[in-house]
């Protein structure tokens, strides 16, 4: 059986004529179709090794996709929240504001390369809030969380489409339900803080929202929707966002941990959310 042709996309920063041209003929691709002025589809290619070193030394973002692919074939888009959809680590904005900041970023470094359990972890870094005001959280949601650039553009494409949203977060839930109502989120789930006479104890409520809650929220939010888990494309960066990552139809590793890169379909390093645009028209 012949195989499905593929379109070599590439985009980001290092895209020029020159590289359009190289990349062209180190792909053997028959045709070029401009998607932006940094991003381009390179019709029929051909996978080669030399492709993806020529891409990772001038900061280009490049996938092969099958060339009947396309965003309206999923019918739930599931991504991560910290440094995924957001630019930043929650957490390490609170514990700015403890003055624990060094502690509790070295901890998370260590979490989301995979080296320390998820659930340990956020009981470590925690533990390190505690006594810290519940003011700071509204100081780091207005004054700090920025969305990543893109989100809102892949986000509205894909409500367009009709396609459902998921926000699966191992940060909080005071972040995610804000979230949730100005973007337009269908469904979310978090980790719950505890709080008494108006601070953080140390403590989250209940148990810990970890890898296998992203994967069991996945699996359960496909079951409501009554689709396969192969009609969900999932993003994320960390190693805990990797279960549900490989559990999805098609994965995308968003300015990740190379652990999260090297498994995902496909990476984007050096675009923004609205980069999937181009992989999936």
């Amino acid at each position: 059986m012949k195989s499905q042709p593929l379109h070599l996309v590439i985009q980001g920063p290092g895209v020029n004529e020159t590289t359009v041209d190289a990349l062209r003929r180190l792909s053997s691709a028959q045709d070029i179709e401009a998607l932006d002025a940094q991003a381009f589809r390179l019709l029929d290619a051909q996978h080669h090794a030399e492709v993806a070193e020529y891409c990772r030394a001038r900061r280009i973002d490049h996938g092969y996709v099958p060339a009947t692919a396309k965003l309206a074939n999923f019918r739930l888009l599931a991504m991560d929240m910290d440094s995924t959809l957001i630019t930043i680590e929650c957490i390490d904005e609170l514990a700015d504001m403890a003055r624990m900041r060094a502690k509790v970023s070295s901890v998370t470094a260590a979490a989301m390369r995979g080296e320390i359990h998820f659930a340990e972890s956020l009981r470590r870094r925690v533990a390190l809030l505690e006594g810290l005001p519940v003011a700071a959280l509204e100081h780091v949601y207005q004054e700090r969380l920025h969305l990543s650039p893109g989100a809102e553009t892949l986000l509205a494409h894909a409500r367009t489409l009709g396609i459902r949203t998921l926000l699966v977060s191992g940060g909080f839930t005071y972040f995610v339900d804000r979230l949730k109502a100005r973007l337009k989120l269908d469904y979310t789930r978090s980790n719950v803080l505890e709080v008494r006479d108006g601070k953080l104890t140390g403590r989250v409520l209940g148990h810990i929202f970890d890898a296998q809650g992203k994967l069991s929220a996945l699996h359960e939010t496909c079951a409501e929707l009554g689709i396969a888990a192969e009609q969900a494309m999932v993003l994320g960066d960390g190693a805990n966002d990797l279960p549900m990552m490989t559990a999805a139809g098609v994965s995308i590793a968003y300015h990740a941990k190379p652990v999260v890169r090297q498994q995902a379909t496909y990476a984007l390093n050096h675009c923004g959310l609205d980069g999937v645009l181009n992989l999936f028209p």
